[in-house]
């Protein structure tokens, strides 16, 4: 089994407004559960084989940091989906990762390094510049567990207790997921009983403790409180698991349908996942339902409500993902109504997002850093645009599927690290976008 050559997808990209999107297209394996479960998986100390496992380069990147700790990492050339995580077979020194810096989800190494090092030294993290998200929260919950962290210029290093914990109750004062995963992850690397408050619920956080239980963790809870405690006895055998759906991937593509007024199956993402962005379609209107397995959405002469929509990203259970909201900005400037729009969780998201929008004609009041309001329909005109995030990025397709003329999108690498290649599958449902020349 070997690693896969980089997907290419040439930067930037133009689109062009075209006829209804009309198919169906299937989700990568999501990126949000994949990295979590990646470092889970490697802090078990058994073998684990993923299926479904996203492409895209964050992923790649995570993989990548785990090899470089020893792990043994593999992809099967013929299904590059599937990935078989071994155990590290002999320790030796705590690993120097400075590409660890080119990710957010760096943090979710630091319980696989102290289960096998002791220690974890690792960069600032990185990934979306999307505003300040410290780590305050995750270096309080492994002095819970009696760990040492140090802090510089260039990073930070943990360094695990010398004595094992008999249980551990931590209470967060939001409902963070990063936060949530160390927590769990910390206790597993001493399979200690772990009661946390307020935790987070969301799908890639439920992921985790599922994947737990299946590796023989007793997890249980509700929004107010996550309790695990560790199996009785160790099992080393094969654990098989499945990553789901890329449930922002499916909303992205559901959004790009309704926008054009198209007609598509949206396979391979759990019903539940994109609950709250179903809900948002049905305010506007906008024909929706979800299978077992899928989306479809029929907006294909549709009369919309003129309801205004209040996208605002939250961290509560059922609350609207604030990976939602960028792509439900881009159907709701063609939708009648008055908007509002916020995301005080990625502060730094709609400065980069907004004034690229405008310059595709779009008129948008920012009411704030984080919040803003538009009347809409509005009429957008191509232009030359860059991806500053990858939620942005794939906004800015969306908006130049419906605008007059050619929208130029640059900084696809951007795009790249959350999406193997979103423009393929909108090429699938019948989109126009080209690669061009940088």
């Amino acid at each position: 089994m070997t690693m896969p050559s980089t997907v290419s997808v040439a930067e930037p990209i133009e689109i062009r407004p075209n006829e209804p999107l009309v198919g169906s297209v299937r989700v990568d394996g999501s990126k949000n559960a994949t990295l979590p479960l990646a470092a889970a998986a490697a802090t078990l100390g058994r073998p684990v084989h993923l299926g479904n496992v996203s492409q895209c380069e964050d992923v790649r990147t995570m993989l990548s940091l785990l090899q470089q700790c020893g792990y043994g990492i593999a992809r099967a050339a013929t299904n590059p989906e599937e990935v078989v995580i071994q155990p590290i077979s002999v320790a030796g020194p705590p690993p120097e990762l400075p590409g660890a810096g080119s990710i957010r989800a760096s943090y979710y190494l630091v319980p696989t390094l102290l289960a096998s090092f002791g220690q974890a030294r690792l960069p600032w993290p990185g990934g979306c510049p999307v505003g300040e998200r410290g780590m305050d929260l995750h270096f309080r919950i492994y002095e819970s567990f009696g760990d040492q962290v140090h802090l510089d210029g260039t990073g930070y290093q943990v360094r695990r207790a010398a004595s094992r914990m008999h249980a551990v109750e931590i209470g967060l004062p939001f409902r963070s997921r990063g936060a949530t995963v160390a927590a769990m992850l910390r206790a597993v690397i001493d399979r200690c009983p772990l009661t946390l408050f307020q935790p987070n619920l969301s799908p890639e956080v439920t992921e985790i403790l599922v994947f737990l239980r299946e590796a023989g963790w007793d997890t249980c809870g509700d929004e107010d409180v996550v309790n695990l405690a560790p199996p009785y006895d160790g099992n080393n055998g094969l654990l098989a698991w499945e990553v789901p759906g890329d449930k922002v991937e499916a909303v992205t593509l559901a959004c790009a349908v309704a926008m054009t007024r198209g007609c598509a199956l949206i396979k391979g993402v759990r019903p539940s996942d994109v609950q709250p962005a179903m809900e948002a379609f049905a305010w506007l209107g906008i024909p929706a339902h979800t299978t077992a397995d899928a989306v479809m959405v029929q907006a294909i002469d549709t009369q919309l409500t003129g309801q205004p929509l209040r996208a605002i990203a939250s961290l509560t259970p059922g609350g609207l993902d604030a990976d939602f909201e960028p792509p439900l900005m881009a159907l709701a400037l063609g939708t009648p109504g008055v908007h509002l729009f916020a995301d005080v969780i990625n502060p730094g998201r709609h400065g980069n997002l907004i004034p690229q929008l405008v310059r595709l004609g779009a008129v948008i009041e920012q009411l704030s850093a984080t919040h803003c309001r538009f009347s809409g329909p509005q009429r957008l005109v191509g232009a030359s645009v860059t991806a500053n995030d990858i939620r942005s990025g794939a906004t800015l397709i969306l908006a130049g599927l419906t605008a007059e003329g050619i929208t130029t999108v640059k900084g696809m690498a951007q795009l790249r690290r959350g999406h193997a290649d979103l423009p393929h599958k909108l090429r699938q449902l019948g989109a126009n976008i080209t690669e061009c020349a940088a």
